[in-house]
């Protein structure tokens, strides 16, 4: 991983790419990141804590927060003629720029605040983004332009809000970095080409739901748990931050591993995280710094959505350990649905 030049800033990473009009896109995308950034640092001053009266399309309370990042993203994208439409977390359909939905070439989709559990504690939290191409270009793009797979994003991205504000990127040549100078307001490229290390000895996951998992995830991590006794014959750490850009960052930076698995809590429920705007930016993120992310038994970046808001299992980062994770899931003595705890009217009954 190559440091980036003390002077050269976003803009002018941006000036050198191959496609201007896709650069202008991510130019607005970025400097709104800025206005988010600042957002969330006066959010408790600037009375942005707390919930609104409303749900999201997944049912689950809205932030005042989550919406006025949501609302300057979608301002932002409104004043860019390349943009024909967005969709985000916070909107039950996707929104039309109604000046240049038949002839923007491109798609807009975000997370506007991920992690916004930790915004009270203080903890990490990060705002993730994708473009995709406008494959329906003359007409108004309704949902299905948007049910394209991750290996359409011609770019994708988060900026993380933790003791720094850095920007993690790629339009498919590698992966840069970029950190805020607050003073200036500018930028500035930290670090080129990211690689992931291929071997780790960390592992995150939210071990709450470990009666819920299934056999391969409780395999994969009982092991990693045996430390230097079990078959791995090493000691690994655990990891969990509550923000998925968090841990993202940490794999990026480290090494790692991280899973948010399919379980049997609900069993309806195919997974947990987005498709579009979640999982499948930080595929193309992680791939193209050397990782893999996989669902369990299928390439992330190769899942075709069948509804914008579709969730999905999600697990990615060192690739030794995720070809590792995947084997397990392809193991017919493994691939069977966990026997859960006895139900409460059981328990009840006895």
């Amino acid at each position: 991983m190559d440091k980036g030049t003390s002077h050269s800033t976003f803009a002018d990473w941006a000036q050198q790419q191959s496609n201007p009009a896709l650069a202008s896109v991510l130019q607005v995308i970025v400097d709104v990141c800025r206005d988010i950034s600042t957002a969330v640092t006066m959010g408790e001053v600037q009375g942005l804590y707390g919930l609104v009266e409303t749900a999201n399309v997944h049912g689950e309370d809205q932030k005042k927060l989550d919406i006025y990042c949501h609302e300057l993203m979608a301002r932002a994208l409104h004043q860019c003629p390349r943009v024909a439409a967005w969709a985000s977390e916070e909107m039950e359909k996707p929104e039309c720029n109604p000046a240049h939905q038949c002839e923007g070439d491109f798609l807009a989709v975000f997370d506007p605040l991920d992690g916004s559990s930790n915004v009270e504690p203080n903890g990490s939290i990060g705002t993730i983004f994708s473009v995709l191409p406008h494959i329906y270009q003359g007409t108004p793009p309704g949902e299905a332009a948007f049910l394209q797979p991750g290996t359409s994003q011609l770019a994708a991205g988060y900026v993380l809000f933790g003791p720094a504000t850095v920007l993690v990127i790629t339009t498919g040549a590698g992966v840069d970095s970029f950190t805020l100078n607050p003073q200036t307001g500018d930028w500035i490229h930290t670090r080129t080409q990211i690689q992931v290390p291929k071997s780790t000895r960390e592992f995150a996951i939210n071990c709450s739901n470990q009666q819920h998992w299934e056999k391969p995830v409780q395999r994969y991590i009982g092991e990693c748990i045996a430390g230097q006794n079990g078959p791995r014959r090493t000691a690994f750490n655990m990891r969990w931050v509550g923000a998925m850009v968090a841990d993202a960052h940490r794999i990026l930076c480290r090494g790692g591993v991280y899973l948010y698995p399919r379980d049997n809590k609900e069993p309806q429920v195919a997974g947990r995280l987005r498709l579009t705007y979640e999982a499948a930016p930080i595929a193309f993120l992680m791939e193209q710094a050397g990782g893999q992310a996989i669902t369990g038994t299928q390439r992330i970046m190769e899942v075709v959505p069948d509804l914008v808001h579709q969730k999905i299992p999600v697990i990615f980062g060192s690739s030794n350990e995720i070809e590792i994770i995947h084997s397990y899931h392809e193991d017919p003595s493994e691939n069977v649905t966990l026997q859960l705890f006895k139900s409460r009217s059981l328990f009840v009954q006895a």
